[in-house]
């Protein structure tokens, strides 16, 4: 999988890419990045990447040909990738969307700063990707999530791939949240360990996990819980 990031400070990546899983994913071949900066096609003696805008306002915007420019070039030495724009008005980032992401040879996370973007950008992609209701000073911190969630899919980064098959939002738990996990000690200041985790019942755990995942669903996650009741009428 290729993942092409456009921002305007690449150096934030360079430690990010390079440690943990994420690291693991790139150094073994499962994964590679590219950094582009839309600043090597400003304007002007300053490589302008901004300007004021239109109808007055606050703030800079993003110039739609400095981020279009940056795209083609990209484009040029390798095939097009399914371009993203990271955005407060993007479709919610889930599971669900890291999954479909993972499933393209190639993806183009577009991470904007100061007032945001040119409406014109938009035209120029694919998908527009949030990561929640709230505003950052810029594109980055959101790349970086999308990032995570997308590679530790991706066959062979995981030490143990089954890991992945009782967490929080999975198939297998139909999208649940993840039941309580223990480890020793069993007594830690008054707070045990479940004693039917202790009787090695495999089928009386299962149902236990069962029966707490979709209690703290309900309980934390009311509108994830409504929605798994109204895919299984």
């Amino acid at each position: 999988m290729r993942i092409d990031i456009i921002t305007l400070f690449p150096e934030l990546f360079e430690r990010f890419l390079a440690v943990g899983m994420v690291g693991r994913a790139f150094t073994s071949g499962a994964a590679h990045a590219r950094l582009r900066s839309p600043r090597e096609f400003g304007l002007g003696r300053h490589r302008s990447v901004d300007d004021t805008p239109y109808g007055g306002g606050s703030g800079m915007v993003m110039r739609v040909d400095c981020i279009v420019s940056c795209l083609e070039a990209m484009d040029e030495e390798q095939p097009r990738a399914h371009r993203v724009l990271l955005t407060p008005q993007g479709r919610p980032f889930s599971q669900e969307v890291a999954v479909s992401l993972v499933t393209r040879p190639a993806i183009a996370l577009v991470c904007g700063r100061y007032e945001g973007f040119d409406e014109r950008v938009r035209s120029f992609m694919d998908e527009e990707i949030s990561l929640g209701d709230f505003v950052m000073s810029g594109g980055e911190v959101a790349a970086m999530a999308v990032i995570d969630a997308c590679v530790r899919l991706l066959p062979g980064v995981l030490g143990n791939a089954a890991s992945m098959e009782h967490e929080s939002h999975s198939a297998t738990l139909g999208g649940l949240l993840e039941y309580p996990q223990y480890t020793r000690p069993v007594d830690f200041r008054g707070l045990r360990v479940p004693e039917v985790l202790q009787q090695g019942n495999h089928a009386a755990i299962a149902r236990w996990r069962h029966q707490q995942a979709e209690l703290r669903t309900s309980e934390r996650r009311p509108d994830l819980w409504e929605k798994t009741k109204r895919e299984r009428a």
